[in-house]
């Protein structure tokens, strides 16, 4: 077995299609299918599902998605901390982190804890919406995920694989521009009416704040009141949509406190609406380098001593 066939199984698993897998894999679609088939080949089962219009797992696929998801990840952090080694255990600490949280959180917790003790290792951060980074994260590429989290929501990332710890509390809030005659007023308010519904903002599937807006949504019941207007994966695209005046969003408090505060965004509906949410960090259960052990129990000493101390 090779190690591309994993990634492009992987790949596959994330496209749905083969032609997009095999141009995010930059090989020819006959060269990728062909990879595919040996993969098949040498497990002895099929896959892959290709009679429906969505290349879909068969329960066989389905049984080998997490091996080969383990497998990938640890042939990665081997390499990582092998390189460490021969660097003389000089090692960088690999964050992976929504958007929204690599602005509003991820600064000021970092300095935070530098604050307490300076880190021996450099950092590095890479941003994608949540399937992104869940994608990153399983395929070994960094030690750590940022998200947002509710518990209602669940991620792609197996329990028995990966472990985390709530480094800091948000809350999505309903919020409008205000009103042209009106300051105090939203301009787009809950509930809306039924035949006149409110203008929706809303985060995409792949957004993890998305997720959790439609989980729990899906708790209450579905909303008649609301009219999807516009969708975006990000935040603060949203956040400008908002302020433009074309609909009302549930954004988090760590982005748009400030314009709350200066009137540029204005409460949409009461704290009813309000979504309560963790900041929670991700890691492989899996032993990584040296750096990043040390990190995990900085933060791991810092919660027992004081839980305040998680948010920074």
């Amino acid at each position: 077995m090779e190690l591309d066939w994993l990634e492009d199984f992987l790949a596959l698993v994330d496209h749905q299609h083969f032609g997009r897998a095999a141009e995010a894999r930059n090989v020819s679609q006959p060269a990728f299918s062909r990879r595919i088939r040996l993969l098949e080949a040498w497990l002895g089962a099929p896959l892959f599902n290709r009679d429906t219009h969505r290349v879909a797992l068969t329960p066989a696929g389905e049984q080998w998605r997490p091996t080969a998801e383990d497998l990938l990840r640890r042939l990665t952090q081997g390499r990582e901390q092998t390189r460490a080694m021969a660097e003389g255990f000089v090692s960088t600490l690999r964050f992976a982190s929504t958007h929204a949280l690599s602005i509003t959180f991820f600064p000021q917790w970092l300095e935070a804890i530098e604050t307490q003790a300076p880190l021996s290792s450099s950092v590095s951060l890479v941003t994608d919406n949540m399937a992104g980074c869940e994608r990153i994260m399983q395929q070994g590429h960094a030690q750590f995920l940022l998200c947002h989290h509710h518990p209602s929501t669940p991620v792609s990332l197996r329990p028995n694989y990966f472990i985390s710890i709530d480094v800091g509390h948000d809350v999505l809030i309903p919020v409008s521009a205000p009103a042209p005659d009106d300051p105090a007023r939203p301009r787009f308010a809950l509930p809306g009416r039924l035949g006149a519904p409110t203008p929706y903002l809303a985060f995409g599937e792949v957004s993890g704040m998305g997720r959790i807006l439609a989980s729990t949504h899906a708790l209450e019941g579905p909303s008649m009141w609301l009219e999807p207007r516009f969708t975006a994966h990000v935040a603060t695209v949203l956040a400008a949509m908002t302020r433009a005046g074309r609909g009302m969003a549930w954004l988090p408090m760590s982005l748009i406190a400030r314009d709350l505060a200066e009137g540029g965004l204005v409460r949409a509906g009461d704290a009813a609406w309000d979504v309560p949410i963790d900041i929670r960090l991700f890691r492989p259960r899996a032993r990584q380098t040296a750096a990043a052990e040390a990190f995990w129990t900085r933060l791991k000493a810092r919660a027992d001593a004081d839980p305040r101390s998680s948010a920074p």
